[in-house]
């Protein structure tokens, strides 16, 4: 292509150089406005400066690409609305050997969710359940984090749905779900293992450590724990013998009422039993405690003792008729109530079940309509749709729950970077490397996975999915067909995986670290340097063995 006019290609540097200056550095101190308005500037430059027109911008947008990632994040929510992602976290901890058995846990799991649900998504739920399971047992979270994030990224690139720029790739090339898949998996599966081994290697001392015995017997009170807690009679009020008390029946109840040492029996607390019997369960479960109440009253009748005061009046003493007339309404009333109350939960309870098992259901039609070569954008458009009918309730809470800002990211993105290639330098960068990055010979490519590993860390893996995916199919394509296919797969490998260099080369990364700092109580803060100290081995280990995995 050649290079456009000079004052296009000045003024186009300088609108794509904000984009990306703002993407990789959210918050610098002169405009620290966020990503997405970044984005927005971005294009918005690229329009004023007329780099290009109006409708070029318009038109720069994918539409598909922003269907599929849509559609993905409201499965995604309705997911995590049916609790898989609470099992998921579950089998992180059920019958686990050891910190090396559960670091490997969290790889694996780490790596699947990402493929099935996107990485993001993945290591927005994982990182808390992992800080907590690492705090129960007093275990150092610096390794588990790292897994997490470096497992969703390998993870993710199994799938055309497992992150962005892999949506970006399905949609470019045409590459069906399943063939995507099949020419992935084993470079995915692999690399999961070596980045895990590797994670035991290196942080092996650190997982051997064993708890201190005053810290082994310390526990991470959960939210279960925490709902089902019930205070200590001691840190009620002791004004007196009955309000100290707990009374487990109403048989116990009248029997201390009836009680001569009983100096006071109010209203008041008449009023708490009752309130007490109708908001517990089993309370009063068999017939045979109505008939002791019955037995307690009749043999106490012609001992009728005051509950107001020691000294009681006659129009005090109630008779054990009228006692026992009242407490029969009240039985009645309970059981009735408790009946009720109990059919409702179980009615709730099956709803929500049968609910949760039609989310799995759809999830399940969704990957199979994909395997089956259905368009990807409709396909999970479709599923969300039918999540939101299937919930039958407003479905504003869970569109809320949508990251919109990641959509506008996209549209400023793509726009940016459509401005940017019409400038010209791209291309000539391309014509300058194209010669040395033939895949039909192992040289080729391992210069053409150091460009795509260096660019997607300064440009980040989306923009450099956009700059030279059509370019390097094109160049691949000269060769054979099959050399178009493994070229777009190469392209999101190495994109992917790239983003384990650094903290900064992956948004999942990003969301590790802040999930895991602003974490309540549990907070940690995974440093820049430290995870370049594990991601630049990592990066480079897996990224070797995965392109000599993928299948074309």
């Amino acid at each position: 292509m050649v290079m456009a006019s000079v004052s296009k290609v000045v003024l186009g540097s300088i609108a794509f150089s904000v984009f990306w200056i703002l993407a990789v550095f959210p918050l610098v101190p002169f405009l620290p406005v966020g990503r997405t308005a970044g984005s927005l500037l971005g294009a918005m430059l690229m329009v004023l400066f007329r780099v290009i027109t109006p409708d070029q911008a318009y038109a720069a947008i994918d539409l598909p690409i922003l269907g599929l990632l849509f559609g993905t994040m409201v499965v995604s929510v309705y997911l995590e609305r049916a609790d898989m992602f609470v099992y998921l976290g579950k089998m992180l901890s059920w019958k686990s050997k050891g910190a090396k058995d559960l670091l490997c846990r969290i790889c694996f799991i780490s790596a699947i969710s990402s493929a099935l649900f996107t990485n993001d998504t993945s290591c927005v739920v994982l990182t808390e359940f992992v800080l907590k399971i690492a705090r129960q047992q007093n275990l150092p979270p610096h390794p588990f984090l790292l897994a997490v994030a470096t497992s969703a990224n390998i993870g993710s690139a199994a799938t055309p749905i497992g992150n962005p720029q892999n949506l970006v790739i399905a949609v470019q090339s045409n590459i069906p779900f399943g063939s995507f898949l099949f020419g992935m998996f084993p470079a995915m599966l692999v690399g999961v293992i070596a980045n895990a081994l590797m994670l035991l290697g290196m942080y092996w001392k650190l997982l051997s450590i064993h708890k201190d015995e005053e810290d082994a017997t310390a526990e991470v009170v959960g939210e279960e724990d925490v709902v089902s807690h019930r205070f200590s009679p001691a840190t009620l009020s002791h004004s007196s013998s009955i309000n100290s008390a707990e009374w487990n029946s109403p048989v116990e109840f009248m029997t201390i009422c009836r009680s001569p040492s009983v100096s006071s029996c109010t209203n008041s607390n008449v009023e708490r039993l009752r309130n007490r019997s109708i908001s517990s369960e089993g309370e009063i479960q068999k017939s045979s405690n109505i008939e002791a109440l019955h037995s307690v009253i009749n043999s106490n009748a012609s001992k009728e003792a005051p509950c107001d005061s020691i000294s009681p009046t006659k129009e005090d003493i109630v008779p054990s008729e009228k006692v026992s007339s009242q407490f029969n309404l009240f039985v009645d009333a309970y059981l009735r109530k408790s009946t009720e109350e109990k059919h409702s939960l179980l009615v709730m309870k099956y709803k929500r079940r049968i609910w949760k098992i039609c989310v799995y259901l759809v999830t399940l039609g969704m990957l199979v309509s994909l395997l089956m070569g259905l368009n990807m954008s409709w396909t999970t458009i479709t599923a969300a749709l039918a999540l939101v009918v299937l919930d039958f309730k407003d479905a504003r809470p869970s569109l809320e729950k949508v990251s919109y800002s990641l959509l506008i990211f996209f549209c400023g993105m793509f726009i940016t970077v459509d401005g940017f290639n019409k400038t010209g330098i791209p291309s000539s960068l391309w014509e300058f490397t194209e010669p040395y990055s033939k895949i039909d010979h192992i040289g080729g490519i391992a210069i053409l996975s150091i460009i795509i590993l260096l660019l997607s860390n300064v440009a980040s893996n989306v923009p450099t999915v956009l700059l030279l995916g059509g370019r390097v199919a094109a160049s691949a394509a000269a060769i054979s067909p099959s050399s178009e296919k493994k070229a777009w797969l190469i392209l999101a490998w190495v994109s992917t995986v790239a983003g384990n260099l650094s903290l900064l080369g992956s948004a999942a990364n990003l969301i590790v670290c802040e999930q895991a700092r602003r974490a309540e109580d549990l907070g940690y803060n995974l440093t820049f340097w430290s995870h370049l100290k594990f991601g630049i081995p990592s990066t480079i280990i897996v990224t070797a063995i995965g392109l000599t995995l993928i299948r074309g």
